[in-house]
């Protein structure tokens, strides 16, 4: 639990994102977007007080994007040398990186991204490589980057989807190789080696856009897809097989309360979910029975995430609040954020970093 007098300290970001705040040490990274998305921005805050140390601006398009959705919504990625960032226009794929110092390091364009309302899934860096979704309507494409010079290592040529998808890819290791899961409409929930890009299976289990990324548990993965108007449905697929796994591999659906935007967090043989409307869902995750669902704010669009035993989660009307991981529903706290917030919270020892309007 907390109050406004509570908080350590507030630091005002340039410009709105809901971005999700990374950290690597004492510095805080974080995109934003200004003056219609004309303007975005990569800024680095000192850890301890929230103080500015360097901030970068690059000059981009406007253009059309969907009323909820931000010029900045991909979040930074950072390991102990860089941190890489995507800004993103219908004609211009840009992905860069910089030293932990601001100076930058490289910087490779993609081409057009075709979208209807904007982008949003976020880089990935991990053992040496910088991982970049651009799963859209034409042009398709998953690429790994050396994160040291920003040259190809691989390339992914992927089906175009009549929508594109927004979520994050997950990588998992199983059986001695690394599997990068991915979502998109065209390839339902699929896995690519890490090392070559290649494809090992797809579950074609979407008739809607994805926007949040797949998650594990067990042997499980799940992935969800939905629109504006309703419909959406979560799916778990068991993990392997070879090619298309959709009937062999498909393992059961959630409907009621299913999330959209959220992305799920899994925690043992239990799955956490919170829905764009505001319901909290709390599922066996082997079984796909529902234990409890329950009603906590008007809706969310930033990912629960879990703390000792307990979900924290932002909701967008501008509060933290905080239940219990457990299969009886237990509700302890509903903390002031002071403004609105579509952000995921960032978790960094025992604090907590949160971005709001």
């Amino acid at each position: 639990k907390w109050t406004e007098s509570d908080y350590l300290w507030r630091a005002g970001i340039p410009g709105t994102s809901p971005s999700q705040p990374v950290i690597w040490g004492d510095k805080i990274f974080v995109t934003s977007a200004l003056n219609k998305g004309r303007e975005r921005t990569l800024i680095c805050l000192d850890k301890k007080n929230g103080e500015p140390v360097w901030h970068k601006k690059y000059t981009m398009e406007t253009h059309r994007k969907h009323r909820l959705n931000s010029y900045a919504s991909s979040s930074p990625a950072v390991d102990a040398k860089r941190v890489c960032a995507s800004f993103v226009t219908p004609d211009r794929f840009l992905v860069m990186a910089w030293d932990h110092a601001g100076e930058e390091l490289w910087s490779r364009e993609f081409g057009s991204f075709d979208s209807q309302h904007g982008h949003g899934a976020s880089p990935i860096i991990l053992e040496g490589k910088v991982i970049v979704v651009g799963d859209q309507r034409s042009g398709s494409f998953i690429t790994a980057l050396d994160a040291r010079s920003g040259k190809d290592v691989w390339t992914c040529e992927r089906r175009n989807s009549k929508k594109t998808a927004y979520g994050t890819p997950c990588l998992i290791a199983r059986d001695g190789k690394k599997e990068l899961l991915t979502v998109s409409l065209s390839h339902g929930i699929s896995s690519l080696d890490f090392e070559t890009g290649e494809l090992n299976w797809e579950a074609l289990v979407f008739d809607k856009r994805p926007v949040a990324s797949p998650v594990v548990a067990g042997d499980l993965v799940f992935g969800s897809c939905g629109a504006g108007g309703g419909g959406n449905y979560l799916v778990a697929v068991r993990l392997g097989g070879e090619g298309d796994v959709t009937t062999s591999h498909t393992s059961y659906e959630i409907r009621r309360q299913a999330p959209y935007v959220p992305t799920p967090v899994a925690i043992g043989n239990r799955l956490y979910f919170t829905s764009d409307r505001g319901i909290a869902t709390c599922v066996e995750a082997d079984s796909g029975r529902v234990i409890w669902q329950e009603r906590l704010a008007k809706g969310f669009f930033g990912s629960p995430v879990w703390i000792d035993g307990k979900i924290y989660c932002n909701s967008m009307e501008g509060e933290t609040l905080v239940f219990e991981a457990e299969d009886t529903f237990k509700l302890l706290a509903k903390n002031p954020l002071l403004e609105e917030s579509y952000s995921t919270p960032c978790v960094d020892g025992n604090r907590l970093y949160i971005k709001t309007f």
